[in-house]
């Protein structure tokens, strides 16, 4: 054994070597399920290498999501200043869309670039959003009519259970899929998931205002509202759960994990019920700053731990 050799084992164990640079410590198991030795860098399971996510963003990317809120602002000002002046209805589809999106992809667009490291595919995300927002709507729809129609009590604990269950589904499909190469993007997958349900949800509200008032400016305030009100909400909690539940197959005491995952769901649900059930601001700016300091709090910690071992 050579003196590079012999350093590297008393560093940590057996080696390996391709041939064509320097060996480096063969991982563990506890490594690859997530831990890593005192002064290593964590290898994702079934990439040993540490390859994936590897690549760099610039600052000025990472500010994405405000050119995304900017722009998507100004076209709702200029789809409702339009409309107004002409009369046309054709551009009610338009503002409608941009009123239900343009806050929920701002969120997404931070959680997914707000880091320096790309850990999430867009391909997936837009399946996510389109796909998972569309079958949770659906779901959480039919659900909640047979559940409503039979429960005398309850109501409100009940569909939280059910839309935050449902948006879970496509998701969970993802996580199957993407986690041993991403094993970052849980977050990133549950607000997409949140981002869509949350969208068509504000975009049925919203034709529903002018069904109901018949008056531009009540879908305007509805939009106005729902959008304010996007972070504290769908994507938020979606968000939480799918980070959490992500984390479970690299973690090394996974029925821990999986109890954690658990009941991050139960508080989703919880936050979701409060939100539904309790009346006036000062409850709904309760639950809206628990929700969005938890979600900030673990898009950073995500960022950070990706940044670290990634």
């Amino acid at each position: 054994m050579d003196t590079a050799e012999h350093d590297t084992a008393a560093a940590g164990g057996p080696t390996t070597s391709t041939g064509t640079g320097p060996e480096r410590p063969v991982p563990t198991r506890a490594e690859v399920h997530g831990h890593p030795r005192p002064g290593q860098r964590r290898w994702p399971q079934g990439d040993p290498d540490g390859r994936a996510a590897r690549t760099t963003r610039p600052w000025y990317r990472r500010l994405g999501w405000l050119w995304v809120l900017l722009v998507g602002t100004a076209a709702y000002v200029a789809e409702l200043v339009v409309l107004v002046g002409t009369g046309n209805p054709n551009f009610f589809p338009s503002m409608l869309l941009l009123g239900a999106t343009v806050v929920p992809l701002s969120v997404l667009t931070f959680a997914a670039t707000s880091g320096t490291r790309v850990s999430t595919p867009t391909g997936w995300l837009v399946a996510v959003v389109v796909v998972g927002g569309v079958l949770g709507t659906l779901a959480a729809g039919l659900l909640e009519y047979d559940t409503l129609r039979r429960l005398v009590w309850g109501q409100y604990l009940m569909v939280g259970l059910i839309e935050e269950a449902s948006k879970l589904v496509v998701p969970l499909v993802a996580m199957a899929v993407l986690w041993r190469r991403y094993p970052y993007a849980g977050v990133v997958v549950g607000v997409a998931s949140g981002m869509g349900f949350a969208a068509l949800e504000t975009m049925g509200y919203g034709f529903t205002a002018l069904l109901q008032a018949r008056s531009l400016a009540a879908v305007d305030q509805t939009l106005l509202l729902r959008a304010l009100l996007a972070p504290a909400g769908h994507v938020a909690w979606t968000g939480l759960t799918m980070a959490a539940l992500w984390r479970v197959p690299r973690a090394a005491h996974r029925v821990r994990a999986l109890l954690g995952a658990a009941g991050v769901f139960v508080v989703a649900v919880l936050l979701h019920a409060a939100w539904d059930g309790l009346n006036g601001l000062p409850a709904h700016v309760a639950v809206g700053v628990v929700s969005v300091v938890a979600l900030l709090w673990t898009i950073h910690r995500v960022h950070h731990d990706e940044k670290l071992f990634a």
